[in-house]
């Protein structure tokens, strides 16, 4: 992709630098540059904590089950003649 960029005088004249010591282009030099800076960039959101309980769930329900329980009961909502409001 080609696109103008505008750079401080500053920052051009380090990147040209960084061009002429390591003897490749100026284009490359500027593309490994913004790879790194992006690279280096990490996510602004703090981790996530929380701290488990017991979900003191009633005696016979099987906790390893409940998403096959949760199918179940959408199921019986949707069934025609169950007058579930859709």
């Amino acid at each position: 992709m080609r696109t103008t960029l505008t750079l401080d005088d500053g920052l051009a004249e380090r990147l040209a630098q960084l061009a002429r010591e390591s003897g490749v282009s100026f284009r490359s030099v500027v593309n490994d540059v913004l790879r790194r800076g992006l690279a280096d960039q990490t996510p602004s959101v703090p981790p996530f904590d929380f701290e488990p309980r017991d979900g003191h769930l009633r005696p016979g329900i099987d906790e390893r089950r409940l998403n096959e329980l949760a199918w179940q009961l959408d199921e019986e909502r949707f069934l025609p003649g169950s007058g579930a409001r859709t």
